[in-house]
């Protein structure tokens, strides 16, 4: 496995001559990261979507860099954000699964995350939207280095109101929009719903215009497509996919207002922008759900259908407009980036990113990732993979697959407790895992399996009872076990 990348030059790293290394000695940049929840590979028109429009979207792939092999650290909320905002695989850091409210546990403040790091340098840094690492006050986002904070403390079906407006028997406590550390509105119905992206927004531009003439640092983790799904009069019925496209184009919308803001300001040339999901879609909600784009499976699965994500990323002048890239890439490799783009220093403890601007700005000679590990649940290792190659490693999982979905807002059952068998899957001509090859290929599972025990012997694995060596705990409230959301379970909003 390569090692992590810290705090070297790109002259240590071989780039001198190359296009990252003109680029270092640019001014730094303003950083918009835009994350979608449980948007699926195949939920945008440039990823393959039909019978909606996202003509922003497009707009920033055909200016930038279209990722085709962009992964997240576990295919569920808390435990993916967990690992975008750290730089680490999210069980490095205690984060597995999804928090529910009133957790003991959250992300532990002693992780240096990206506001922090880019604060080092003058950035200014706000968060407008999910949370969803720890919902008491010492694990919000003020305590964790941002400056703004306004959104949700964790999932928007985390309430105690059905889509019809009724109020159900539940232990959830009332779902509050939080503004800095201080509740200011319940969210009781859809229509409430409806308006967060635009809250969302609204919040955005705004702070925008206040830190125009400073660098800054905007996290924009929307509340949707993630269950339950709402738009604002404005987009009500825009869509020929019904609601779940709706939603899609207000979120393209926002996007747009974004960018807007960017270019009113004169900031548009000297701001990176990276788009993308905290998972795949929750494929048991039928008609409110994405797709995975003919990948397999989806949320909730170590299936390239729950970890690989749509991811676009626009820069003007650096990186080249209209490209794709085919390379390994994941949200952990943001933070590390970053740092090497605005010169901030590495966060101290041991991270698992490494630094993909090369593959931003279209070295086609680069590979900083070869490797990618698939966890899911509670730190359990149920995949690895080299380049092309897939290894499936036995576990037990969920299935989508032979279930009749839900509709209209009420969830469908999964299949719960399936044994998946070792098997290996070449994905270059083989992306929906389905025909295994291990047999043709034993000097490869090999090789994989080797990569397998070093994984487990530095970040452990549950399914094996092995505890990593350099796993660190979360942050806690009190000594106890938290509560998290299990995926697999039958869930009906309605």
């Amino acid at each position: 496995m390569k090692n992590i990348l810290t705090g070297m030059s790109l002259m240590m790293l071989g780039f001198a001559s190359s296009p990252a290394e003109a680029l270092s000695r640019k001014a730094t940049p303003n950083v918009v990261v835009i994350l979608a929840d449980d948007m699926g590979y195949g939920d945008l028109n440039c990823y393959g979507a039909t019978r909606y429009n996202t003509p922003n979207l497009d707009k920033l792939a055909s200016e930038g860099v279209r990722f085709t092999n962009f992964y997240v650290s576990q295919a569920v909320c808390s435990a993916s954000r967990a690992a975008l905002l750290t730089g680490c695989y999210s069980n490095r850091v205690g984060i597995s699964g999804a928090l529910m409210p009133k957790s003991n546990i959250g992300l532990n403040p002693d992780e240096e995350i990206i506001p922090e790091i880019l604060k080092k340098r003058g950035y200014a840094s706000a968060i407008f939207g999910k949370w969803h690492l720890g919902d008491n006050q010492k694990f919000l986002p003020l305590q964790q280095g941002f400056d703004e904070y306004f959104g949700l403390p964790y999932s928007n079906d985390m309430w105690g109101y059905t889509i019809k407006g009724v109020h159900k028997n539940t232990n959830y406590p009332p779902l509050m929009l939080i503004d800095g550390n201080n509740p200011v509105q319940e969210i009781k119905t859809m229509d409430e719903q409806a308006q967060l992206t635009t809250k969302y927004t609204e919040h955005a531009v705004a702070f925008i215009e206040k830190h125009k003439k400073q660098p800054f640092f905007l996290y924009m983790p929307q509340s949707m497509p993630h269950v339950p799904i709402a738009a604002s009069e404005k987009f009500k019925g825009k869509s020929e996919q019904g609601l779940f496209g709706d939603v899609l184009m207000e979120i393209d919308w926002s996007v747009g207002e974004v960018m807007k803001a960017l270019e009113k300001n004169g900031l548009t040339k000297n701001t990176l922008i990276i788009f993308t999901s905290d998972n795949g879609p929750w494929l048991c909600f039928g008609n409110h759900a994405g797709s995975a784009g003919g990948l397999r499976e989806g949320k909730g699965t170590s299936w390239d259908g729950g970890q690989k994500v749509p991811c676009i990323m626009r820069w003007p002048g650096q990186i080249p407009a209209g490209t794709v890239c085919n390379r390994i890439a994941s949200t952990i490799d943001i933070l590390p980036t970053l740092a090497t783009i605005s010169k901030a220093p590495m966060p101290t403890k041991k991270i698992d990113g490494v630094n993909i601007l090369p593959l931003m700005v279209g070295d086609k000679t680069a590979n900083p990732r070869e490797v990618f590990l698939y966890y899911y649940h509670a730190g359990w290792l149920e995949g690895v993979r080299k380049n092309q190659w897939k290894l499936v490693l036995p576990h037990k999982s969920q299935t989508y697959e032979g279930v009749v979905p839900g509709k209209d807002g009420s969830g469908g059952p999964t299949r719960q407790g399936v044994t998946v068998p070792l098997a290996l899957y070449d994905l270059r001509r083989d992306p929906g895992e389905r025909y295994d090859v291990q047999e043709q290929n034993p000097e490869v599972v090999a090789e994989l399996l080797k990569i397998a025990d070093e994984a487990r012997k530095d970040l452990g694995d549950g399914i094996n009872d092995i505890k990593g060596a350099n796993v660190r705990e979360p942050g806690k409230v009190k000594e106890s076990t938290a509560k998290t959301e299990k995926v697999a379970i039958k869930h009906t909003i309605d």
